[in-house]
């Protein structure tokens, strides 16, 4: 159960990471297991490493999966990966191993979860793949399987009754699966700045959620190219009345760095000082009203001195005020 009460002052952040996680071994892939050896590589060029709790992930389980994804697409993923198939939709690889992978990555949210409601950690980022945030109920999407971050905050719902949820999702693409899971979901606010109107073609400003959600979803589309002060404007504008209102009890981070104005896929033209800035105005909301919990989930980038890089400087704004 959240208690505010219960805060420690104990800035601890975690990370999780399995080398798991590179056995989703696409093949002339842009989601490629050299992403995560790109920031485990940087991580231990820096003093970051050493300063971080490591959380061991663990298997999400069927009936976990099950918080967001029918029982007929997830047999889906199990059986298209038993029979060797090469994909599961025109941008989704997959191998023999990617549905336990999945399931490990989803599973790795949820450790950092625990942590962080247990209060082991106060934040903690997630270097898990395949990513998640484009996967729908029923099918796969854009590099993704199992929408980790949905699964997470479904979980947060579950295990710890949390009532108000923030989902944070600075990818470059609009987390159209995300936004589609919880947008009749009062329970939980969706907030994304995203390149629009491309892939996946998602996101308008009119896109608010549906039903007893409607309002509890805040898409900022941006045009091509607008760089760090439009995406810390929105922010600034748009998200932080938003959550004021809201008052979350934790925050997850669906953190998408293929923003970067080096990334081949994304197209926003922000720097690795800006994803720090986006951070930083993060946490700074967290500690004002969820008593500094975040928990942050990487989902694209795919330069990878650049996706490194900027994974280094989002830790280190995390654990900023330790």
């Amino acid at each position: 159960m959240f208690n505010k009460q219960s805060q420690t002052t104990d800035k601890r952040v975690g990370l999780v990471y399995s080398d798991i996680y590179l056995r989703h071994r696409t093949r002339f892939h842009p989601e490629r297991r050299e992403r995560l050896t790109a920031v485990m590589d940087k991580l231990n060029e820096t003093s970051l490493l050493d300063r971080l709790i490591s959380i061991k992930p663990y298997p999400a389980t069927v009936e976990q999966l099950t918080y967001v994804h029918i029982p007929q697409y997830i047999r889906q993923v199990e059986e298209a990966c038993r029979n060797r198939l090469a994909n599961l939709d025109p941008d989704t690889q997959i191998v023999p191993e990617s549905y336990e992978v999945a399931r490990w990555a989803a599973g790795g949210v949820l450790a950092a979860i625990d942590e962080v409601m247990q209060w082991q950690v106060v934040r903690a980022f997630c270097a898990v793949r395949p990513p998640g945030h484009h996967a729908l109920p029923d099918r796969a999407m854009g590099f993704c399987l199992f929408n980790n971050v949905a699964i997470g905050a479904r979980y947060a719902q579950h295990k710890y009754n949390l009532k108000r949820v923030l989902i944070i999702d600075w990818d470059a693409h609009h987390g159209n699966g995300t936004y589609d899971i919880f947008a009749s979901d009062p329970q939980v606010f969706y907030f994304s700045i995203h390149n629009y109107p491309y892939y996946p073609g998602t996101g308008s400003a009119a896109e608010r959620g549906e039903g007893p959600g409607l309002g509890a979803s805040l898409n900022v589309p941006l045009l091509e190219g607008r760089g760090d002060a439009e995406c810390i404007a929105a922010f600034k504008d748009k998200l932080l009345p938003a959550a004021r209102k809201f008052e979350p009890e934790l925050i997850l981070i669906s953190a998408g760095f293929d923003a970067h104005q080096q990334d081949p896929l994304g197209g926003m033209g922000m720097t690795t000082q800006g994803f720090g800035e986006l951070t930083r105005i993060v946490c700074d909301l967290a500690d004002e009203l969820c008593s500094g919990r975040v928990v942050s989930v990487l989902e694209g980038g795919y330069n990878l001195p650049d996706l490194a890089d900027s994974v280094v400087e989002h830790l280190r704004q995390l654990m900023a005020d330790e």
